[in-house]
């Protein structure tokens, strides 16, 4: 089963999916994007999509409960597919070195993401591999 694709269907671009327990319960939630903001009648549209398709290929072993959700403005990029689909906007980065940075994406080549310094508009570029942690921020 392809999600990507599934969330095409529906004019939605799969972020991320992740299994969490909460309560004593499993949850198999998938995260999603769209240009605008995505609205709780497109989570609901993929789950009425997914909901059967999981009945007969369930996603984990055992009983879970079906989140579809925004992944947010403030997220987590923890895969190099995140930073691409996070180009233009605003990151901060916490290095192996423990380095902070806080910057815009302005591109992904291979596994180096080149961004622009927010004090300084110098561009710069890190490795993937290098980086311990990243979350995209707003500015207000």
């Amino acid at each position: 089963m392809n999600l990507e694709a599934l969330c095409k269907e529906v004019g939605l671009s799969f972020y991320d999916d992740e299994l969490v327990s909460e309560n004593g319960k499993k949850i198999y939630r998938i995260y999603v994007q769209k240009e605008g903001g995505v609205r709780l009648d497109d989570c609901a549209k993929l789950s009425e999509i997914l909901s059967p398709i999981f009945d007969v290929e369930p996603p984990i072993n055992g009983e879970y409960f079906l989140e579809v959700s925004s992944c947010g403005l403030e997220r987590k990029l923890s895969k190099l597919d995140h930073f691409a689909k996070s180009i233009n906007e605003l990151v901060k980065i916490t290095t192996n070195e423990k380095e902070k940075i806080e910057a815009k994406i302005l591109s992904v080549e291979n596994e180096n993401i080149i961004l622009e310094n927010l004090e300084t508009q110098e561009k710069t570029t890190i490795n993937f591999n290098d980086i311990k942690k990243a979350k995209t921020f707003v500015q207000w």
